[in-house]
């Protein structure tokens, strides 16, 4: 009768730490889901200030106050902006 209970009691255990084992496995993927999804909206942030700062640059160097064309590289091309209202004044 002994040897039954015994083994019940290891039954248990054995279970015990499954449980716990899978509990902290569930644990740790949810947190890494968490602290990715932080990062991703970090990152995103960043890159929307970023878009922010160099419009308002642009906006600024090729505004109606300064007239002046601004260059923009995209890969082999090369544009230069300038506002509509410098065209109408100096014709």
């Amino acid at each position: 009768m002994v040897k039954k209970d015994g083994g019940q009691l290891i039954v248990i255990i054995v279970l015990i730490v499954l449980l716990l084992g899978a509990l902290g496995y569930i644990s740790f993927a949810k947190y890494s889901a968490w602290k990715q999804n932080s990062q991703l909206s970090i990152f995103q942030q960043g890159a929307q200030y970023g878009s922010e700062q160099i419009i308002r640059y642009i906006a600024q160097q090729a505004g109606p106050g300064s007239c002046q064309q601004v260059p923009l590289n995209v890969e082999n091309q090369t544009i230069s902006l300038i506002a509509v209202e410098c065209l109408n004044v100096a014709q």
